[in-house]
């Protein structure tokens, strides 16, 4: 297995780290002891979500965390800090909502499936980041939660992402009372695909990771970007979409190799973009 890197080579303790394998990125948040998204942990992963959007050889991205929770969301008391400016804080609320806002966007459009790898608490912007991948596998012991209510604060941009992940409802339960919920529950609410035993939980993801890259980077990413953009559009202007989409990929090379191959019996042999 290739070597952890930091994603900063003047960070001793890189914030992000970054293993390639074959065709797959694990990128583990490494800011403990709650690996909150602050301005810096964001902005090293936007930076590595830019780098591989660009990249032909990657074909899935895991994101994981490393510690004991996936990730307590906002840093709290970096936001508090900002108080004591002279906008009582504004400014810096605003690079910091609008900076996570970003980077939700980034994973929704990432040209590479994303899977979130979750083992211990996603809370808030942690649990935003969990419902922006496209996937989400835990472990039974992991737990959720949107507890911004509890100090007087609505997630209110957490609120998009589960919204979207969860029934209407349930989302509305999770964001008006704050509480936590367990792995099966989350998997009821639909906000996580796969709920495994601790010991199996990577071994399960690179499974999917695999599974995954072994098909047409064409049709991945066509797919992807498909995807997201009907769900916006009313079901007629979908299938009007989805109609072009169909035809522009049966014109790429890798559906033709993908017929080709079917109707020949063989494997098929993908080309990079």
């Amino acid at each position: 297995m290739a070597d952890i890197v930091p994603l900063h080579k003047e960070e001793p303790r890189g914030l992000v780290l970054r293993e390639v394998s074959g065709n797959v990125l694990r990128l583990t948040l490494n800011n403990p002891p709650a690996n909150t998204l602050s301005i810096a942990v964001m902005e090293a992963l936007a930076g590595e979500l830019d780098a591989v959007a660009k990249s032909d050889d990657i074909r899935v991205v895991i994101l994981a965390a490393s510690g004991a929770l996936f990730s307590a969301g906002h840093d709290l008391k970096e936001l508090t800090t900002h108080r004591a400016d002279d906008d009582q804080g504004r400014a810096f609320f605003e690079k910091s909502v609008r900076l996570c806002a970003d980077l939700m966007l980034k994973l929704n459009r990432l040209p590479q499936p994303v899977i979130a790898e979750i083992d211990g608490l996603a809370t808030a912007a942690g649990l935003q980041l969990v419902a922006s991948c496209d996937l989400a596998i835990c472990t039974d012991s992991s737990t959720f939660c949107t507890p911004g209510v509890n100090i007087g604060l609505f997630c209110s941009t957490p609120m998009v992402a589960v919204s979207r992940a969860a029934h209407p409802k349930q989302a509305m339960e999770m964001l008006l009372t704050g509480e936590t919920i367990d792995a099966s529950t989350a998997k009821d609410f639909g906000l996580v695909n796969r709920i495994v035993p601790k010991q199996y939980l990577q071994q399960v993801v690179n499974k999917y990771a695999a599974v995954i890259a072994s098909k047409s980077p064409q049709a991945l990413r066509i797919g992807k970007r498909a995807f997201y953009g009907q769900a916006e559009m009313s079901i007629t202007e979908a299938y009007d979409f989805a109609t072009g989409v169909m035809v522009e990929n049966m014109l790429k090379s890798d559906a033709k190799e993908g017929i080709d191959a079917v109707l020949g019996k063989r494997t098929p042999e993908w080309k990079a973009e």
